[in-house]
């Protein structure tokens, strides 16, 4: 085994058997015939994975894709059904909220039994006990017994323990999603310097945005499957496409049908329709309602625009879509590039392809490594559901202060269907497709400028 893969996953597969009733298992092990009682899952099939030394992998899936299943294989803690696991070095996971905790034990208890569960020797763990304490944060309460402890304090400890034992390959399922969130930022400091220091990392995490931020490869898992593995941006746009884009082949489709329409008119130029959507150029012609064959669909002209980012990633129905915008200062100059407190206005056209109503408009500035600093929407602001007519065109304008340190910073705009049981239908949404440059005073960091200022005032002696 190369010791560039400390982690090498050939054909795994793994399948439970699930028993209707307790005594099915009886009566299939008891069965003279070899009958059968049970019906086969399958959690995982036919992966195979080489990660490479250093990497930090983001896993994600829906819930029930095998995410668990997988890393509970690397780790040792399940056994295939089939396939072959080759690991190599020192691994420390944190799968599951007090998993290898004794209730009755005090905190400091069961750091020493957590760590001998991974193979720590008691001579080392005396050495980083204090280290491991610090961490936690939970030195007050280390000598009570951990069933005192809340899901916070618990998943702290656990933590502590798993990333301050000098791991070659720490994993993580979703456990710091339990943490506050100056505890989550703690960690994934640590993840830094783990990172720098040459160590694999896998985590399982539904957020995309830690995906993006924290990691250098991305596996996403479908039905025990993997649908896709490799850059981040790409990985994260076919599961969010799968999660929340179009639910049918067909209006998947539709995007690719638009493109191969005649796009010869803007379309504001083609509304030749009365109040009720009937051509009535003509008096003297046969009224008739205007239909989908009628339409000049626009052609997307996103890419002659400044500032366009050719790397966005788009998903949704595109029943309704972002077809042009203009980004200005507040005065009306279409601009590159933006000064820390300018005012902003960005006016995104939309085309309607579908009559629809109870839309939502959304927009999100993040950092260049994927770190979200402001995000917003129509319903969340409480402006109203919108709606457009078929072949109509609407201007949504998105304004806003660019109170912003000097930096790159990506815009990602969004229509969305508001919807009863899905909460919401992404109808089209662009992702990191307008990269917007601020300019100012250098020296601050940071994201957020909070107009700082500072002087000293000599003491005044009354």
């Amino acid at each position: 085994m190369s010791s560039d893969f400390p982690i090498e996953l050939s054909d795994i597969g793994k399948t439970y058997k699930i028993y209707h009733r307790p005594i099915d298992r009886i009566r299939e092990m008891y069965s003279l015939k070899r009958r059968s009682y049970h019906a086969a899952f399958q959690a995982l099939a036919d992966v195979n994975l080489a990660i490479p030394k250093g990497q930090t992998v983001g896993i994600i899936g829906p819930n029930g894709s095998g995410k668990s299943t997988l890393l509970e294989i690397i780790c040792g803690t399940l056994t295939p059904t089939r396939g072959t696991k080759k690991v190599q070095g020192r691994i420390s996971a944190l799968l599951e909220l007090g998993a290898g905790f004794n209730p009755a034990f005090s905190g400091r208890e069961n750091v020493y039994l957590n760590a001998s569960l991974i193979g720590i020797s008691k001579e080392e763990i005396d050495a980083r006990f204090d280290q491991i304490v610090e961490f936690s944060g939970i030195s007050d309460f280390i000598e009570h017994p951990v069933s005192t402890y809340s899901s916070g304090m618990y998943v702290r400890l656990a933590f502590a323990v798993a990333i301050n034992t000098d791991p070659d390959i720490l994993i993580v399922d979703e456990a710091l999603a339990v943490g506050d969130i100056r505890f989550q930022r703690k960690c994934y400091r640590r993840f830094a310097e783990l990172q720098k220091a040459g160590k694999t990392i896998l985590f399982v995490t539904h957020s995309v945005d830690l995906v993006q931020a924290h990691c250098s490869n991305a596996i996403y898992l479908k039905n025990g499957k993997i649908s896709s593995e490799g850059d981040p941006k790409h990985v994260i746009q076919e599961y969010l496409e799968d999660m929340f884009g179009p639910q049918s082949k067909d209006e998947r489709n539709l995007a690719a049908d638009f493109e191969k329409s005649t796009p010869n008119q803007d379309p504001d130029n083609v509304s030749q329709l009365d109040s009720q959507g009937y051509y009535d150029n003509n008096p003297d012609a046969e009224r008739r309602k205007r239909t989908k064959d009628d339409l000049s669909i626009p052609s997307d002209r996103f890419s002659e625009r400044r500032n366009y980012n050719a790397a966005e990633y788009r998903w949704g129905e595109q029943k309704a879509f972002f077809y042009d915008y203009k980004l200005e200062e507040g005065g009306g100059n279409p601009k590159s590039f933006f000064s820390t407190g300018d005012r902003i206005r960005l006016a995104a056209k939309v085309f309607f392809t579908t009559s629809l109503d109870r839309l939502i408009y959304g927009f999100t500035i993040k950092t260049v490594d994927g770190q979200v600093v402001f995000g917003s929407n129509s319903r969340s602001r409480e402006i109203g559901f919108f709606g457009g007519e078929l072949g109509q065109t609407s201007i949504v304008n998105f304004d806003f202060v660019c109170s912003l340190v000097p930096g790159e910073y990506f815009i990602s705009i969004g229509i969305a269907a508001d919807d009863d049981d899905r909460d919401n239908i992404a109808i089209d949404r662009r992702y990191d497709v307008i990269c917007l440059p601020v300019v100012g005073h250098v020296g601050d960091f940071g994201v957020s400028d909070l107009s700082f200022n500072l002087h000293v005032d000599p003491e005044i002696n009354s």
